[in-house]
């Protein structure tokens, strides 16, 4: 591993070298996930010229993308942070990653959830060893998860916010920009913003010309709000089918690297996100999340004038639903 602590105090975004560093850490316990080209279907209807690929990150080992920070959190601790072991909240996907990252590095974990979060989520927390709580809603959770922290001297592992989950989440930018040559742009899900930063900071470092946006639900919109009013905000309200994505405010480090980064944010409403599920599920055979179904909702939707005719990536991040869920959704 190579030594890049005196790059961390001199950047507020993880530069280049970071991520490759850490995608040398990750290597052998993540998938490096394929790209496949989207031509059929929906894709018909776009100009000829335009070019979709799909980043398959749904089929990361845990379901999703947030396996990599969490590993990368991980592997950072210190033995007395070991022992102490790890705490986060979480309405599932990083949940899942952090419990399956702490039984790989034998740490113990505290998750708290939210009651409403997917069954087949928190049974999955538990089968991997880890203490789940279950408490009203997100913001709960949150607040409980930062007590336990300070009560029980646990590390937080945050679900999007960060220099090691950036870096984790860069990781999926460097992939992409080395598995598709030549992309004009890449279009990212947004709930913290932790995923989103982390592919923008790889991307824009190694093609500063490749556009990178970012696409949010209209009822879970903290990032779109942050850019428009120059600084992180706070949401009253989280509402939205893409539950993966309901982060009710954005935070400095993720807000400060997208800010950077981040060519222009999108909302897109539960309608359109139904309508981009039955779209993968039909044209590429894929059962994916509302989440994982944003990128596609904005490209056929408010970006499609900006990005008909050119090469685009769009990131699909998760796919952690049970069959009853998926059909109920589609069936909407």
């Amino acid at each position: 591993m190579s030594d890049l602590p005196e790059l961390r105090a001199h950047a507020s975004y993880p530069v280049l070298a970071e991520i490759q560093d850490t995608a040398r850490r990750l290597r052998g316990h993540v998938l490096e996930t394929p790209v496949w080209r989207w031509q059929t279907g929906a894709m018909q209807q776009l100009d000829p010229a335009t070019e979709v690929w799909l980043k398959m990150e749904l089929f990361q080992l845990t379901g999703t993308f947030k396996l990599r920070g969490a590993l990368n959190s991980m592997a950072r601790l210190d033995a007395a942070a070991r022992r102490r072991g790890v705490v986060a909240a979480s309405a599932g996907n990083h949940a899942m990653a952090v419990a399956y990252a702490a039984k790989v590095a034998d740490v113990g974990a505290k998750l708290v959830m939210p009651a409403g979060a997917s069954p087949a989520r928190v049974a999955a927390c538990r089968e991997w060893g880890a203490q789940v709580v279950l408490l009203p809603d997100v913001h709960a959770a949150f607040a409980h998860a930062q007590q336990l922290a300070a009560q029980e001297g646990r590390t937080m592992v945050h679900p999007f916010d960060g220099p090691l989950i950036v870096q984790g989440t860069g990781t999926v930018g460097l992939e992409l920009m080395r598995q598709v040559a030549g992309l004009e742009a890449v279009v990212v899900p947004v709930g913290g913003g932790g995923l989103c930063a982390g592919i923008a900071a790889a991307v824009k470092q190694i093609n500063p010309a490749c556009k990178v946006y970012g696409a949010e639900p209209a009822g879970a919109d903290a990032m779109t709000h942050s850019f428009e009013a120059g600084r992180p905000q706070v949401l009253e309200r989280v509402e939205t089918v893409a539950d993966s994505l309901g982060a009710p405010y954005a935070m400095d480090y993720s807000f400060g690297v997208c800010s950077r980064f981040v060519d222009g944010m999108v909302r897109v409403s539960d309608e359109a996100i139904r309508d981009a599920m039955r779209m993968l599920y039909r044209d590429m055979k894929l059962a994916t999340e509302p989440a994982t179904a944003v990128s596609t909702a904005a490209l056929l939707g408010p970006l499609r004038g900006r990005l008909e005719g050119r090469k685009v990536a769009l990131v699909l991040c998760g796919a952690n639903l049970d069959a009853a869920r998926f059909a109920e959704l589609l069936a909407a």
